[in-house]
């Protein structure tokens, strides 16, 4: 047997594994089981109430490399990708940027130009209360307890999964999108 078809050959096997494995073992890319929602809560506890959209870059005081990946995403330009006539549409909005519909979230994009975009806080949540309790943290190396205090202060990512309220229908096909920019 050449050595070509060999490494196909092992190559053909591993993928097998590797989807069989990932089928078998409860990937994180699937929908939790109701039993299973109340476990993650539980282990993440609840970010402060009362907290308000600082928006990304004061985010990226602390978060810049963070910040760096994130500006050359899709994510950061979600706004920009809208045609101008729906860059105020209310049904474009809530995945377009961050915080829309909620009193210290988007509102324009002249008044809140930081939240232009699918930024920071629409994974994590508003981001008041994490940056003023991480402000006394600035510049230095966290011990275990500033660490706990500083991620319970924020969602590490929203609960209910976030990610599918806007990404629910590949392109659009499904949604409130006007059929004109669906894509094909």
């Amino acid at each position: 047997m050449s050595k070509s078809r060999s490494w196909l050959m092992i190559f053909g096997l591993l993928s097998v594994a590797v989807v069989g494995y990932a089928f078998l073992a409860d990937p994180a890319w699937s929908q939790p089981g109701a039993d299973k929602v109340a476990v993650v809560e539980q282990q993440e506890p609840p970010a402060p109430a009362d907290q308000q959209y600082i928006g990304n870059k004061q985010c990226a005081a602390c978060h810049f490399d963070q910040f760096m990946k994130w500006k050359t995403s899709k994510h950061a330009t979600s706004f920009d990708l809208l045609p101008a006539q729906y860059q105020a549409d209310a049904k474009c909005l809530p995945c377009h940027t961050t915080g829309f519909g909620t009193p210290t979230g988007f509102k324009t994009a002249a008044a809140s130009a930081d939240l232009k975009g699918t930024g920071c806080e629409a994974c994590h949540g508003p981001g008041s209360k994490h940056a003023e309790v991480c402000k006394q943290f600035a510049n230095q190396k966290l011990s275990p307890a500033q660490d706990k205090l500083a991620r319970d202060s924020i969602w590490k990512v929203l609960p209910k999964n976030v990610c599918v309220s806007c990404h629910m229908v590949q392109g659009h096909h499904d949604s409130a999108t006007p059929p004109a920019l669906r894509k094909p």
